[in-house]
């Protein structure tokens, strides 16, 4: 081939820096989403591939963390919910509270996790916490079936609260929590490169915010029966999503507009910050990692 021929030829692909931290060059993701399918599947079968129950335990786990807050905070603690079942209950915060944790948690490690993949070939980082965003949106479409379930069974027994138009902005809390556990795990994944201890500090961390998140009672309990302790959940986004969704679910609870325009903004600040971070830690954590 010629000089002059050569000169004429077109990349396909051109690799080059980014021209901003906040790019997340959805252009080039587009170009790469064979390979973050391929990350889906492989994080979908490779989990429980060994073990025996395999795909069940995306059941197993909501079911026996419903019937436990049921037992210990409704039996025992006496937490009313309404004309919800309590077991109802529990569930719809449940299952909305484990896509942020699976999200966050999963996330959070990416640059240690992943640090033989990244050291080896190129292809957009990103993508990366974006497959386990999305996996885990198939998972939550898993444990929605379960609720669903429960749902018609109590429906059947007599269960006032029903379904109506609502449930067509339960997606949009549902990017809400993606958004919100993608922006924090990108914060974190960056953090680990240095600080390995961040590592155990994250899963103990998110089962205390639990807590503090409304995931096992109505907002109102809090600011009736601990008024003192009021501005916990009330500054916590995390709760207004929970509630909310509950609300949407079941018709049981409040929605506080104020509290969720609250909400996305945090979220919207947290993801922008942890999009710029993330994007600033791949030039240089091979490094340290």
């Amino acid at each position: 081939m010629s000089t002059r021929e050569f000169e004429h030829d077109e990349w396909l692909y051109e690799i080059k820096p980014k021209a901003s931290n906040f790019s997340l060059n959805l252009k080039e993701v587009w170009q790469y989403r064979d390979l973050l399918f391929l990350f889906v599947k492989r994080d979908i079968v490779t989990v429980y591939k060994q073990t025996i129950l395999g795909p069940l335990w995306y059941f197993i786990q909501p079911l026996f963390t419903a019937i436990t807050f049921t037992i210990i905070f409704n039996n025992v603690a006496g937490i009313k919910t309404g004309s919800t079942p309590p077991f109802l209950f529990n569930l719809a915060g449940i299952i909305v509270w484990n896509y942020f944790t699976s999200c966050l948690n999963e996330t959070s490690d990416t640059f240690k996790k992943n640090a033989a993949i990244f050291g080896k070939v190129y292809f957009p980082r990103v993508i990366m916490p974006m497959s386990i965003v999305v996996t885990n949106l198939i998972k939550l479409a898993i444990q929605l079936l379960i609720f669903i379930g429960f749902y018609a069974y109590f429906y059947v027994q007599g269960m006032e609260n029903t379904l109506d138009y609502k449930i067509l902005f339960f997606p949009i809390l549902i990017i809400i929590m993606g958004l919100m556990g993608l922006g924090l795990g990108m914060i974190i994944s960056s953090m680990v490169t240095k600080y390995r201890d961040l590592t155990f500090l994250v899963s103990f961390g998110v089962q205390l915010l639990m807590y503090v998140s409304a995931v096992m009672y109505p907002m109102a309990l809090i600011k009736e029966k601990l008024p003192n302790l009021g501005w916990l959940i009330e500054y916590n986004p995390l709760a207004y999503v929970v509630e909310t969704s509950r609300y949407i679910l079941l018709n049981e609870g409040t929605v506080s507009i104020g509290g969720l325009v609250y909400t996305g903004i945090i979220t919207i600040l947290l993801f922008l910050f942890g999009l710029v971070i993330f994007n600033r830690t791949e030039k240089s954590f091979i490094d340290t990692v």
